[in-house]
């Protein structure tokens, strides 16, 4: 058993640049910057996991069950719930081509290196900076928010890479703010 949080791998990506802070505002997303569990509890912990039913989702406890709502995650993590529902489709390799302004080839090898649809974080952190030296924003707040959420909401058991259909939330970052 392992508590995971990644939230200090965020704090040392850095804050965002101050060109794309209102982009990643808009988006309601910015207060996964700060979010971070830091407990050294192991007991506490064991006995949570040990009270957990995988069938009913739900903790079994002296007092009764309990369930974690979304009202209890909106609590949890700050982040509204009420909005649009973002159904994600599927991306090709060319609009991530698009979306991340890299080239077909560059987006091949990512890809094909995690086996899937699938980037490392690494490789978004890289072209986080390199697009801030050019000043391509939209690019950047992409980057920015994929490695973001990445690394605090859909992070896998080795915290290293991040399935590219998130990305396609992050296609029009006026409507991104919209969504649950």
């Amino acid at each position: 058993m392992k508590l995971s949080s990644y939230g200090r791998k965020v704090e040392k990506f850095g804050r965002s640049a101050l060109e794309i802070e209102g982009i990643v505002a808009a988006t309601r997303l910015s207060l996964l910057i700060a979010c971070s569990l830091d407990t050294g509890d192991r007991g506490l912990i064991s006995a949570f996991a040990e009270r957990w039913h995988k069938e009913t989702s739900s903790f079994h406890l002296p007092v009764g069950e309990v369930t974690i709502t979304l009202d209890d995650v909106a609590l949890l993590l700050h982040l509204p719930i009420t909005g649009t529902f973002h159904t994600f489709d599927a991306l090709h390799e060319d609009q991530v081509v698009d979306l991340l302004e890299v080239s077909s080839q560059e987006a091949r090898d990512e890809t094909f290196q995690c086996h899937g649809a699938y980037v490392w974080l690494s490789w978004l952190r890289d072209i986080y900076h390199s697009k801030c030296d050019i000043g391509q924003w939209t690019v950047v707040a992409r980057a920015y928010l994929l490695y973001l959420v990445g690394y605090t909401h859909f992070a896998n058991k080795s915290a290293t890479h991040v399935h590219v259909v998130l990305l396609d939330a992050f296609r029009d970052l006026n409507q991104t703010g919209s969504y649950s």
